[in-house]
């Protein structure tokens, strides 16, 4: 605390990357997550040879049962050359016009095409190269001339047989980031490395081009089991001696459960990818590091929102603590379900319990009886995908009243409210009287004034899952975590991975060298995804100050930092991630460059403009951080804290009436915020509008009483105002709040002499 307040610092928004990937990847030898038991530090990213990859037929000799029922499935129809027998829809000259945007389809010379709007906003012929997926929709790809596969953002409803949107209620303009010719609908980035086999995607940032390459189109047998080469040899050199207890295959029958389910996460999981290129070495979190549960891609109590491709909500389940796994419930080659309705179910629950009316409380043998859709509620993506939630969760509609969460019961009575549900339950079950993740979890994510204290809870429960307690710390950098730091970083040698790497990048936002002893080890990490994370937590630090124990992990980090860096850097958020390294490292120059760039991949991505917006500030480009701010504004006119930032520049340039303006609304916005309200009084101070900078700290004070910064200033606005009794009272409850602070006591020495 000072001696008198002052105009905070110039703000500085947090940097959130969030890779907005459509699919994801499968794994190597072994995972486990929760454990740290594996010594992956000679892994390397070294390319797999195209001629290690065989083909489907040449599995089809032995696994004949196996080839036969994979035939057919989403795998195998992942992706195809597009032809009159590939393609479902008709292309017979139908229109299908949405948003403005008029699209046509037809057929030349034994070849299929669509005339729609491109990336100049122009019209043009494109002709369809592939096709992507088989139900309930199909989609079409573009090739363009950049090396660049572009998904058409008109699709094909299998089911219905007609075309639709994608995205029926945006209107997208040619130059954004979602318009089907640009990064939202690339296959590269987007999609590739789930829907073909050993795919290189070959991005050249410089030209801003691909040549990505792949061994086979589709998601093949070696694409889940790995390149069968070395099996084949050892079959054809060992005949009647082989022992497939020495395979060279992944995913095999032998592995359990929990290594099974991160196998398949690869391509089943919303992530953020690490190593250039997938090997099969190492584990699923020395490639890809999941999307933990946060706004907007879930709901505050874990419950899908945006799209999460299962593993993210399957992980959060009973079902996967207790050893489930996905071949339990699908066939590992046709990926069909094993049994139809509650059979399903009834594998592991017994009938007698649970299909009976005493359970459901629902009469006769309909779609209300059936169990997933009281624990498997789900959502539409995609326009026409309905996918189901594999949390498994029981419903509970006393926290959709408190968080507006969705809940089976409404989903079904949809003429009831939350209310009725949550009366109806406990007529029917009681009140919960069991402790689940979500109620801490919710109440965190959501902001409430003592959610920090769940958060902790959960943090440090290691009888709860490993994204909810991972989770809990990312939401913890919404509250101040000052008063239990030293329990925060304990987790960082928690024996979760996912844990570990919450804490790291909580830590990363905070550029001290407080935490300099306690990140250092974790670029020893055995993970390839905490090395990288700890690595840019440090990035602070110049190399020539790290010590000399860690000098050689530091560059095999830094190595594998910027490979990360590499293959994100047609990404948005790859670019934006360069950026705030060399912003922490103090290279301003090269974070204003690859912001830029950032910004010409996605012009709408405004936690970028607002980062670069401080670059601007502090490389003296005031002007432009002014312009950065106002286009942030303008693009999203509701979000507080882009008013708060202006004006804390405008206060800077000393343009204090325009500072007022936009500290007003940033006030009208976010009426509850602290530092707003501590500003906006400041400012109203130094244009001698004492009223209302009064009116605004008391305003705030009976937001937060014990406040020791607004009450501090309202005491130091009465001593300059003279009021000797309003300061006096408003000094008393800060002493006793702080009884040894001697700023307190200086001031309340000054007020005492007022005349």
């Amino acid at each position: 605390m000072h001696n008198s307040p002052s105009l905070s610092s110039f703000y500085l928004l947090k940097l959130i990357v969030l890779f907005m990937m459509m699919s994801c990847h499968k794994n190597g030898k072994y995972t486990k997550i929760k454990g740290t038991t594996t010594d992956d530090s000679l892994l390397s990213t070294a390319l797999i040879p195209d001629d290690d990859f065989l083909g489907n037929e040449a599995c089809a000799t032995c696994h004949t049962v196996q080839f036969n029922d994979w035939q057919g499935s989403h795998h195998d129809k992942a992706m195809q050359i597009a032809s009159r027998a590939t393609i479902l829809a008709k292309f017979e000259g139908e229109s299908f016009n949405s948003q403005g945007i008029n699209s046509h389809f037809f057929t030349k010379n034994s070849e299929f095409y669509v005339n729609t709007e491109g990336p100049d906003g122009n019209y043009h012929d494109y002709k369809i190269i592939y096709t992507f997926g088989l139900t309930p929709l199909q989609q079409y790809i573009v090739q363009f001339p950049d090396g660049k596969y572009q998904c058409l953002r008109t699709a094909w409803d299998t089911k219905n047989n007609k075309w639709f949107d994608l995205y029926p209620e945006f209107k997208i303009v040619h130059s954004e980031w979602l318009h089907w010719s640009k990064g939202g609908l690339n296959w590269n980035n987007m999609c590739a490395d789930c829907h073909a086999t050993n795919v290189r995607e070959n991005y050249d940032e410089t030209q801003d081009s691909y040549n990505t390459k792949f061994s086979i189109l589709n998601v093949s047998c070696e694409a889940c089991h790995g390149p069968g080469k070395k099996h084949i040899d050892q079959v054809k050199k060992l005949g009647s001696a082989y022992n497939s207890e020495q395979t060279y295959m992944q995913m095999t029958a032998k592995i359990s459960s929990e290594q099974l389910v991160d196998q398949c996460a690869r391509c089943h999981m919303r992530r953020e990818q690490f190593s250039e290129n997938y090997n099969y070495q190492g584990t699923l979190l020395d490639h890809y590091f999941p999307q933990l549960i946060e706004s907007p891609i879930y709901y505050p109590d874990g419950q899908i929102l945006d799209e999460d491709y299962v593993y993210g909500s399957f992980i959060q389940s009973k079902m996967y603590k207790n050893d489930v796994s996905c071949k339990d419930c699908h066939d590992s080659h046709s990926l069909k379900l094993k049994y139809e309705g509650n059979a399903l179910c009834y594998q592991c629950h017994e009938p007698k319990t649970y299909n009976n009316v005493d359970h459901h409380f629902h009469e006769g043998i309909d779609e209300a009886t059936q169990c997933v859709n009281c624990h498997m509620t789900g959502r539409t993506y995609m326009g026409n995908d309905y996918r189901r939630d594999h949390s498994f969760r029981i419903p509970r509609p006393d926290l959709s009243i408190k968080y507006d969460t969705p809940n089976a019961c409404n989903q079904c009575h949809t003429d009831k409210n939350n209310d009725w549900a949550w009366q109806a339950f406990k007529q029917f079950y009681g009140v919960p009287d069991y402790n689940h993740f979500s109620e801490q979890l919710a109440a965190g994510i959501a902001g409430e004034v003592n959610g920090h204290i769940g958060l902790y809870e959960l943090a440090k429960d290691h009888t709860q899952p490993d994204i909810a307690r991972a989770s809990a710390i990312k939401a913890l950098q919404n509250y101040n975590m000052q008063n239990n730091i030293d329990d925060f970083i304990a987790y960082l040698n928690d024996p979760s991975t996912l844990v570990r790497g919450a804490t790291i990048d909580v830590l990363s936002e905070v550029n001290s060298t407080d935490f300099l002893n306690y990140l250092l080890p974790k670029l020893n990490d055995h993970k390839r995804t905490i090395r990288v994370k700890a690595f840019y937590a440090l990035g602070y630090i110049k190399e020539n100050d790290i010590p000399e124990t860690y000098k050689a992990p530091y560059k095999k980090a830094k190595k594998e930092f910027w490979s990360y860096i590499k293959i994100n850097s047609d990404f948005s958020g790859g670019q934006a991630k360069k950026g705030s390294y060399y912003q922490k490292q103090g290279d301003l120059i090269k974070a204003k460059e690859a912001y830029l760039k950032a910004l010409n991949i996605d012009n709408q991505n405004n936690m970028i403009r607002s980062n670069l917006a401080n670059v601007y500030y502090n490389l003296g480009e005031k002007n432009n951080a002014e312009e950065a701010f106002r286009e942030v504004i303008k693009q999203e006119p509701d979000f507080g804290l882009t008013y708060y930032s202006l004006a804390l520049l405008l206060a800077e340039l000393e343009r204090t009436e325009d500072a007022i303006i936009e500290m007003k609304e940033a006030y009208r916005l976010i009426p509850s915020h602290k530092k707003i309200i501590y500003n906006l009084s400041l400012l109203y101070d130094k244009n001698k509008n004492f009223k209302e900078a009064e009116k605004v700290l008391i305003s705030g004070i009976k937001l937060y009483p014990k406040n020791e910064e607004l009450l501090y200033a309202l005491a130091f606005h009465y001593s300059n105002q003279s009021q000797k009794q309003k300061g006096l009272a408003i000094i008393n409850k800060l002493i006793k709040i702080s009884p040894q602070n001697s700023h307190y006591k200086s001031l309340m020495d000054k007020i005492k002499q007022i005349q």
